[in-house]
């Protein structure tokens, strides 16, 4: 009965500790991160998306794990709808390999439906690439999630939505998109909000 109660106790501060993992501000050459440890998700991403030439491209090249922080990983994204959408696109930093590698660090993916991530998302960072030509852009990228949060099995949580805001730097003004985490029902120029000041802090 003694080893039940010990073992019990374990689990149950195993447990509580899992729970209470901090979350984590990282900040690279290629993106700043808030991240939730617990819900193994970034909360924030922002980075800055400016005329890069595009001299590497990503071949085989996939998401890693980073030392000392949980995140979500392989497992999270097997037999299920969802992707590892970037947060910081992979296409906005390929002027070199060291960039696009960190465009692949699981501090970057984002659990995305994957019609969402391959349809109106991409044609969002695509857009973003023609207006950089322009001027420099500073996107912010917020994850939102449920109470409590939906989670796949392995235990990475899913977003409800998404937001990307984005600076345009010579006009000084933002243009900012909510997503449903979500098969898209409208374009992505159709999902503009009105941005809020406040929303743009990090």
């Amino acid at each position: 009965m003694r080893k039940i109660s010990v073992l019990l106790l374990f689990l149950l501060v195993s447990v509580t500790s899992l729970a209470q993992l901090p979350d984590v501000r990282i900040k690279n050459e290629v993106f700043d991160v808030l991240y939730s440890q617990s819900l193994e998700q970034p909360l924030i991403i922002k980075y800055r998306s400016t005329n890069r030439p595009t001299n590497v491209n990503r071949g085989h090249m996939d998401f890693y794990t980073e030392k000392g922080i949980k995140t979500s990983d392989g497992e999270d994204y097997k037999a299920n709808i969802y992707d590892k959408g970037h947060g910081a696109p992979a296409a906005t930093f390929s002027d070199n390999e060291v960039n696009l590698k960190q465009t692949f660090s699981y501090l970057n993916s984002i659990m995305q439906d994957q019609y969402l991530n391959r349809g109106e998302w991409r044609m969002l960072e695509e857009q973003e690439r023609k207006w950089d030509d322009v001027e420099p852009l500073t996107v912010l990228i917020k994850s939102f999630f449920d109470t409590p949060a939906k989670k796949v099995a392995t235990g990475a949580a899913v977003p409800s939505h998404i937001q990307k805001h984005i600076y345009f730097e010579k006009q000084k003004k933002w243009k900012c998109f909510v997503f449903l985490n979500e098969r898209p029902k409208f374009h992505w120029y159709e999902l503009e909000m009105i941005c809020e000041e406040a929303d743009h802090k990090f």
